[in-house]
């Protein structure tokens, strides 16, 4: 009889746990749905998981001669190769720039990409931004320069004998374009906006996934942004209340 009672007990939890809402792992005391007026901590942000937290390095632990109340506070911060500021134990710290995650200005999201930093557009369980990149592209072999002109110093005859010799008629071309991207909220993973990789993220979602698997190449290049709101909408974002 008591067995009975106890199997009757789990069943009325188990479907009780069933009838309750769920987002992805994410609803939990302390946290509130994201909503576009939701302000992030101004401050600088080490790594992804502060950014989580909505913890970051506030300006009074930031050790600079900048003026705090100063607009451009963190670009004249980043002009500097390293940051300096004091830990929640007080001791000094020190970061290189390409190390650091980002920063918040006025509750806004920028992430750092290359020697810069990008505003995150679209905030959600899977974020969106654009950002400036720059590539370089290198051309060897011909006495013509990519720019158009002829290069008299093309010929040299050490070419023929050191298998080190670096030669001097190759050239570097850069040019830097706008891309998109995505940030998977629960890893912190920065992907580029592309087919294969909204397909990845969507595989958390079977629904969705199987929706999109079904359309053609083309299809998907061209609902790529909207299945993204899709799995927002079905998936919330929570972060950390007040």
């Amino acid at each position: 009889m008591n067995r009975i009672i106890a199997q009757l007990a789990l069943t009325c939890m188990f479907l009780f746990v069933l009838q309750q809402p769920f987002v992805a792992g994410q609803e939990r005391e302390g946290m509130e749905k994201y909503t576009p007026g939701f302000r992030f901590k101004d401050g600088v942000y080490v790594n992804f998981e502060q950014v989580r937290q909505n913890s970051p390095v506030p300006k009074a632990k930031l050790l600079s001669t900048i003026d705090y109340n100063d607009a451009d506070f963190f670009r004249k911060l980043f002009e500097n190769d390293k940051v300096y500021y004091y830990d929640d134990m007080g001791t000094r710290q020190e970061i290189a720039k390409s190390q650091v995650w980002g920063y918040s200005r006025n509750g806004i999201l920028y992430i750092r990409m290359q020697e810069g930093f990008s505003r995150i557009t679209f905030i959600g369980s899977i974020c969106h931004f654009v950002a400036d990149i720059t590539t370089e592209d290198r051309y060897y072999g011909s006495p013509y320069s990519p720019y158009g002109y002829y290069d008299p110093y093309y010929y040299s005859p050490y070419s023929y004998y050191s298998p080190y010799y670096y030669s001097p008629y190759s050239r570097r071309s850069t040019r830097t374009e706008l891309k998109q991207f995505i940030i998977d909220w629960e890893s912190g993973r920065v992907m580029n906006f592309d087919v294969e990789n909204t397909n990845l993220v969507l595989m958390k979602d079977h629904e969705l996934h199987e929706e999109f698997a079904r359309l053609s190449r083309k299809k998907k290049r061209d609902m790529l942004f909207v299945f993204i709101r899709k799995y927002d909408e079905k998936h919330p974002l929570y972060v950390p209340a007040g």
